[in-house]
């Protein structure tokens, strides 16, 4: 059974980011290049257009986490929606194709694609321990994730 990866659109220059363009990321797109790949933006998959205002997760004692974008608008149902049919598509793309899901490159600190380190909620650029939506749906399912920051870490 061949490995598959799945890695995010915007590392191999899609401009899917929230402004619109794109993070453009040479390694990714040698890693994708080498290895049997599926592309995702979770984010654009919710329905969410490019441009967007960014957004942010946001947590809280009471409700766990919502997810805002820079206006105070709650967008927390399109990332939910957006890394669900993410991982849907990932699985039958998958099951069509006779795949093993062995691991992901996703885009650093983002609120969707972020592994380890996300922002904080604030817009100020600090980052916390967490992850992305998305990343976080890999991880339960025991998916390596990595980001474009430590890929040497993916290399087989």
């Amino acid at each position: 059974m061949e490995d598959l990866y799945i890695v995010s659109r915007c590392l191999l220059g899609e401009n899917c980011k929230y402004n619109g363009g794109n993070n453009l990321t040479p390694d990714v797109v040698q890693f994708y290049d080498t290895h049997r790949c599926v592309t995702v933006c979770p984010e654009c998959r919710g329905g969410l257009p490019a441009p967007r205002p960014p957004a942010e997760i946001v947590r809280s004692a009471a409700d766990g986490y919502r997810i805002v974008d820079r206006n105070g608008r709650d967008v927390t149902e399109a990332f939910l929606t957006g890394a669900a049919l993410s991982w849907a598509d990932v699985q039958e793309y998958a099951e069509r194709n006779g795949c093993r899901i062995a691991g992901a490159v996703l885009k650093a600190n983002s609120p969707s694609c972020g592994h380890g380190v996300i922002y904080d909620g604030t817009f100020s650029g600090r980052r916390i321990p967490g992850d992305g939506v998305f990343a976080a749906i890999l991880r339960g399912q025991g998916i390596p994730v990595r980001t474009e920051e430590d890929l040497d870490a993916q290399k087989e």
